[in-house]
């Protein structure tokens, strides 16, 4: 049995049409059970659906073979014990610094300067801002991110961004873009050494459909 993780929400979304082009049909309606644990059209593939962060940990601890995951959360993990060898180009969006309108970000990372940012990627936003010279003080959320410039928790956020429509809501600009984010095929090392008869060509066939939705 192979066993791929996903998390619920746009990537689940946007892997079902890559599993149905590589072969493996997966009725779209299992997306609104309560499940855990999913069939697919192929008896020896199964789903499970983990929170999105914890995908890589599933897929590196072998608890499943094979995972879907974004960059920003790959960065985060480390990438440690897996292999990544599709870009699936899916759930695509950029990952920004934003702050409120009005505030001279330009001015405050000049070298030197010292910046309070609120994030949940922290190891991206302290590798951001130790390249630039700018000191920071990380303070890590898990949500409402563009709440905390609004009550002066932070002066900026980093935090993925696809329309800006909840920047602009609440009174918020970008004002840099760190890093084009789209979600990967990751894989376990030591699966893909002793089910390489199987996960090889699922790997290829999810590689081909990948790049034939481009």
């Amino acid at each position: 049995m192979i066993t791929l993780a996903l998390s619920k929400g746009r990537i689940f979304d946007e892997t079902l049409p890559l599993l149905a082009a590589a072969g493996i049909p997966v009725d779209a309606s299992i997306g609104a059970s309560r499940k855990l644990i999913l069939p697919t059209g192929d008896p020896g593939l199964r789903l499970i659906i983990v929170r999105a962060s914890d995908v890589p940990t599933y897929v590196q601890y072998g608890a499943a073979d094979l995972g879907v995951a974004g960059k920003d959360v790959l960065l985060e993990h480390g990438g440690e014990g897996l292999y990544q060898p599709v870009d699936l180009g899916i759930a695509r969006c950029r990952m920004c610094v934003a702050a409120p309108a009005g505030f001279d970000y330009a001015n405050a990372v000049r070298r030197g300067a010292r910046l309070r940012i609120a994030t949940k990627y922290v190891q991206v936003a302290r590798e951001h801002f130790a390249a630039k010279g700018v000191h920071v003080d990380l303070i890590k959320l898990y949500g409402s991110m563009e709440l905390a410039p609004l009550v002066g928790l932070a002066d900026a956020i980093v935090d993925l961004v696809s329309t800006g429509s909840t920047l602009r809501a609440n009174n918020l600009v970008e004002v840099e873009e760190i890093m084009r984010i789209s979600s990967r095929l990751i894989v376990n090392q030591a699966s893909l050494k002793t089910k390489s008869g199987t996960l090889e060509p699922l790997v290829a066939a999810i590689g081909r459909a990948a790049e034939g939705a481009r």
